[in-house]
């Protein structure tokens, strides 16, 4: 069992995350957020954490119990002569994904990259946790070292995804397998977009949930990140020009009770669960950005009468591709 990882900073210094881990939050707007980075928007609290499980359980549904797509079993197969199989996953918030990887292919090494040290200390003997701000020109890892490299829910911390990309590129092995999983910023009422709604001059039937994914996705603007990066994931990898064999896929997500098929009931409420959790989390984006007090408190309550209170059937949007490196 492992109880200290290392810290990845820009100059890559090494150091270790013992017992006392202050150093590595600040406190705003009543929330705990991480220090690496000003970008990414979310907290890295307690209530992050059980968001961050929320999102893996909804994937293990969605994905009928797997934790992946994609050849995720060939790619690993041992081969003989060479070095251990090494799996890569950026963004791993609360580390569950990483655990379970882990536990699954016990001999390949599981590395966990995160901006703030919100995973557990006990964790399997071929799983680590490090920390680094993403964000950056030159990741602090080999090139083609990973022969799996996972990210997911995290562009929002990302000002610049090409080039991200073409770091992941860089450091996954020819034949290696990339997967992305990215929520769409659009909200949906019974199956339409808010682009479609406003195109047909539809009302949304839930106008204070589409006024706060509006004010959200400005807010990603103003920090410069590409709100319409989730639904360009598949045309930004081929844009580097470094992947064949990608596999777009769209997962529809139901928000709350009103489905009617088993599992996707359970995915509704976990979704729901998520959103109950993101709303108050936004407070500090929005005050951080120049709204006052009472419009940020509007903002919110609206959008949670609208959760609480449906009278569509609201759902999201994920994107997810995976594809192949090619062979150089």
């Amino acid at each position: 069992m492992r109880l200290n990882y290392p810290v990845v900073f820009p100059l890559n210094q090494i150091s270790f995350v013992g017992e006392d881990d202050s150093q590595y939050f600040c406190h705003l707007y009543g929330r705990r957020f991480n220090v690496l980075s000003q970008t990414y928007p979310f907290p890295a609290d307690d209530e992050e954490v059980r968001r961050s499980e929320l999102h893996h359980r909804i994937l293990q549904f969605l994905f009928g119990g797997k934790n992946y797509v994609g050849p995720m079993k060939e790619v690993l197969t041992p081969r003989e002569g060479k070095e251990r199989c090494r799996i890569l996953d950026l963004g791993t918030g609360g580390g569950f994904w990483a655990i379970d990887l882990a536990d699954e292919f016990p001999t390949a090494e599981v590395i966990g990259v995160d901006l703030a040290p919100i995973q557990p200390r006990e964790v399997p003997e071929n799983c680590t946790f490090e920390l680094c701000d993403l964000d950056q020109f030159f990741l602090p890892y080999p090139s083609e070292h990973f022969d799996v490299i996972h990210a997911r829910f995290m562009h929002t911390g990302i000002s610049n995804y090409p080039r991200f990309l073409n770091e992941i590129a860089r450091m996954l092995r020819p034949g290696g397998l990339v997967i992305l999983i990215e929520p769409d910023t659009e909200p949906i009422a019974d199956g339409k977009t808010a682009t479609e709604l406003t195109r047909s001059g539809q009302p949304s039937g839930m106008r204070g949930w589409f006024a706060l994914w509006e004010a959200y996705a400005q807010c990603l603007r103003d920090k410069r990140v590409d709100a319409k990066v989730p639904a360009q994931l598949s045309t930004l990898l081929t844009n580097t020009h470094a992947f064949d064999k990608i596999v777009t896929q769209e997962g529809n997500i139901p928000i709350g009770f009103w489905p009617k098929d088993p599992v996707a009931l359970t995915i509704g409420q976990l979704a729901w669960m998520n959103y109950d959790i993101m709303l108050p989390a936004l407070r500090p984006l929005f005050l951080s950005a120049g709204m006052k007090e009472w419009e940020a408190k509007k903002l919110i309550e609206e959008a949670q009468q609208d959760l609480y209170y449906p009278l569509v059937r609201p759902s999201a949007r994920l994107h997810i591709v995976h594809a192949i490196k090619k062979a150089t």
